[in-house]
């Protein structure tokens, strides 16, 4: 019985999921039909290993309309401010304190915002690099399509052998968590971005009540585009046109990542926890257990949901240039996630909740 429902799982999920795994749509160069102001917040918390980069591409956007960076000093303990460097076009805000309720980053989103003036905002990490034209192409797409949200998932760094074997299945994850198609589609309720870039129209941001609509917020992207595709269309895509130089050297670096916000992504239910593992045990390891221990039709099930599971990876490992071989190691690398996401569990119910840039998010 769980033979047939895995292979169940892996039909609908490879036929009927919204083609998850194609790792699609690709947000291309353009150039918009106008030039808007445009205001880019960059929030920034002890950053200073990546903050020049971050900002120096900012600045040498090629746009041909007006735009400003506002980089905003969450309380740094290192020279993150000072790093940044001064110029015409940017403006740099230090906080010293938190309200409470607030996480973090969207308090440094508020303030930031709250000092802009532009119909467009971009919200963009202090560890994102930008091509000159990634600013031009995002308010293209918004404009060619009437959005009110632009997001993109940026290129994640891949160089290191923990990036190489969990960086890649964290974008699969991410797509199969949140169809692209159906983000991009007006008629379903399925709404994500990635906070690495998020180009949203000042009035969306108005309409459903500012940042602070959503100020407690741990998975911020996702809930910012849900609040916006409630009334207005959105879109999500993947980019070559930027690209993350964060750096996860070891894989307990993106364990503490995953695990930070994993239960929070699950409401912090435990009746969700049990049948996410259950759902998850499923899909990633009867699969590999038919096709090795199984018999008969077992075999044939195992086989055929493996076939379906290291396909629907590859589209994922050519975009970040890694071996096809590593569709093999799916099942391995899902156990890893599941663990993870069980280790957020037990922080929350130890009362831990989530650590960020060195503040503790209480349950």
């Amino acid at each position: 019985m769980l033979a047939f429902l895995s292979l169940c799982a892996w039909i609908y999920l490879f036929f009927a999921h919204g083609a998850f795994w194609r790792s699609r749509p690709q947000l291309l160069a353009a150039t918009p039909e106008e030039f808007p102001d445009v205001d880019i917040i960059v929030p920034a918390r002890d950053e200073a290993e990546t903050i020049q980069a971050a900002i120096g591409s900012l600045l040498a956007q090629d746009y041909g309309g007006n735009f400003r960076v506002i980089l905003v000093d969450d309380n740094s303990t290192d020279a993150t401010a000072e790093l940044a460097g001064s110029a015409a076009k940017l403006r740099i805000m230090r906080l010293t304190s938190k309200p409470a309720g607030w996480s973090g980053k969207l308090w440094a989103l508020h303030e930031g915002i709250a000092a802009s003036r532009s119909a467009l905002v971009l919200l963009t990490d202090a560890d994102i690099v930008h091509q000159p034209t990634h600013l031009a192409s995002l308010i293209a797409k918004l404009q060619s399509g009437q959005l009110d949200l632009v997001s993109e998932m940026v290129r994640l760094n891949c160089s290191s052998l923990a990036e190489r074997m969990l960086v890649p299945a964290f974008v699969y994850f991410f797509q199969m968590l949140y169809p692209f198609a159906k983000v991009n589609d007006a008629s379903s309720r399925v709404a994500a971005a990635a906070g690495g870039t998020v180009l949203v129209r000042r009035e969306a941001l108005e309409r459903i009540g500012g940042i602070e609509a959503i100020k407690d917020a741990l998975i911020d992207d996702v809930a910012l585009a849900k609040a916006v595709k409630r009334g207005g269309p959105i879109f999500l895509a993947h980019s070559e046109l930027a690209a993350s130089i964060r750096l996860y050297p070891k894989v307990a670096d993106l364990w503490q990542m995953i695990s930070r916000t994993a239960f929070t992504q699950l409401r912090y239910s435990t009746a969700l926890l049990v049948l996410t593992v259950a759902g998850l045990s499923i899909v990633w390891l009867v699969p590999p257990w038919e096709a090795v221990f199984g018999g008969g039709w077992r075999l044939g099930c195992g086989v055929a949901a493996c076939a379906l599971a290291a396909t629907s990876y590859m589209p994922t490992l050519i975009r970040y240039r890694r071996n096809k071989l590593w569709a093999l190691a799916l099942p391995l690398i899902a156990v890893f996630y599941m663990a993870a996401t069980a280790a957020s569990a037990v922080n929350y119910w130890r009362g831990k909740g989530a650590r960020w840039k060195n503040r503790a998010y209480q349950r």
